[in-house]
């Protein structure tokens, strides 16, 4: 601190330099970003816009900043930290750090590259850093018409699907996809053993050997909390995890009615969907559950029309939709955060099955390929567009995931 000392227990007056590591509070900030230093506190004023706060990039460990509502406004304008390369509370610079709470001052000090950046608050104590969204998609092999496939598409974040890519490992129809790690994806079974990983820049990988039993026309989701994924049902009543960094586990025996043709999504938060599929006795609209430690509930009925060969995908915050299939329908069944699956919506586009479905830019979904060479957006309140005219080559019996945090 700095400042004039009259009359102190020592008799004398004189002058208070700035002590060495002391916090030195800096001018009010109103503009919408900001990089900090350590040692220094902000007063952050959000009356009139929200503010970007970026973190010092090379903090040494105890470096401290201390950061204010000026204006008491944050939960109308909130502020978005930035760590600028390095951890927050353990979780990468890739998450968002929001504090939207009236009145907060929050008190950061940098542990050490593990952890990162630490708030020692109570009140900052209580935030969770949110995972940052995916915003791309690719739809990847299947069989058209006259032989199996490993053309690849990818959906930009705005869901335009590109031309045909081909090469990519062995081709099959019957496969399974899904994200895992935040932004990256795993084919997986199907009419071949194999299994491919797709980067987060959309590169699918050379096969890799199948681990657990052979399978077609299952389905796979992400879930879990740091970016797992789980494969089910098909052909084979065997399920696999996958790590997030996209390792296959060994079979687990299935719960629930074995069937094929089913969907899966992810909703909430950590937790996924199968439903839909054909059973021995035909098409059902089972449901199944699937915690946060991808552990498969039994079954549950009565989700909408039975029917197989459909797709689904999540949208929104913690929402999902299933969508067309089996009979050449157009229904659409709308799934929310805690799981329940709606009745019929219909009317949605052309009617067709054996299609693909992924989620992209970050809260939106599309439906593309299958029996008719069709595409059909889906907003971020559930609502499916018109028909667009299909990119690529026309196919079926694929599949489709999320990858990247990058538009």
């Amino acid at each position: 601190m700095s400042g004039s000392v009259k009359n102190n227990v020592f008799g004398s007056s004189g002058v208070v330099l700035a002590a060495a590591g002391g916090l030195s509070w800096q001018d009010v900030v109103t503009a919408s970003t900001v990089t900090v230093e350590a040692g220094k506190g902000y007063w952050i004023n959000t009356t009139s816009n929200a503010c970007t706060i970026t973190l010092p990039s090379s903090p040494a460990v105890g470096d401290q900043v201390i950061l204010g509502d000026y204006a008491r406004t944050w939960d109308t304008n909130a502020i978005t930290i930035d760590s600028n390369g390095n951890n927050f509370q353990g979780d990468p610079d890739t998450y968002t750090v929001d504090y939207d709470t009236e009145g907060q001052t929050i008190n950061l000090v940098y542990a050490d590259s593990t952890k990162g950046w630490i708030p020692t608050n109570d009140i900052a104590n209580a935030l969770t850093p949110v995972a940052p969204t995916t915003q791309l998609g690719v739809f990847a092999y299947g069989y058209n018409g006259s032989t199996q496939v490993n053309t690849k598409n990818l959906v930009n974040s705005s869901g335009v699907i590109a031309a045909d890519v081909t090469g990519v490992g062995t081709a099959r129809d019957s496969v399974s996809a899904a994200t895992y790690g935040g932004d990256k994806g795993i084919f997986a079974y199907g009419s071949d053993d194999g299994s491919n990983l797709v980067s987060n820049t959309g590169v699918i990988s050379a096969d890799v050997s199948r681990v657990g039993s052979a399978r077609a026309n299952g389905a796979a989701s992400t879930f879990g909390t740091s970016g797992q994924a789980i494969f089910a049902f098909g052909s084979s009543g065997k399920t696999n995890l996958v790590s997030n960094s996209g390792v296959v586990a060994n079979d687990v025996n299935l719960v629930g009615t074995g069937r094929n043709g089913i969907a899966a999504c992810r909703f909430g938060v950590g937790l996924a969907i199968f439903a839909f599929g054909e059973s021995s006795g035909g098409s059902v609209n089972t449901r199944n559950l699937v915690n946060t430690s991808g552990v498969v509930a039994s079954d549950a009925t009565g989700a909408g029309t039975a029917r197989q060969d459909l797709a689904a995908a999540a949208y929104g915050v913690g929402l999902g939709i299933f969508a067309f299939g089996s009979g050449m329908t157009n229904i659409k069944n709308l799934v929310n955060n805690v799981g329940v699956v709606a009745s019929n919506g219909t009317g949605v586009g052309t009617a067709r099955g054996t299609l693909a479905a992924t989620d992209y830019g970050g809260d939106k979904a599309i439906f593309s390929f299958g029996s008719s060479h069709k595409s059909n957006l889906v907003s971020n309140t559930g609502v499916v567009a018109a028909d667009v005219s299909g990119v690529g080559t026309s196919r079926a019996s694929l599949a489709a995931c999320g990858y990247s945090y990058s538009a």
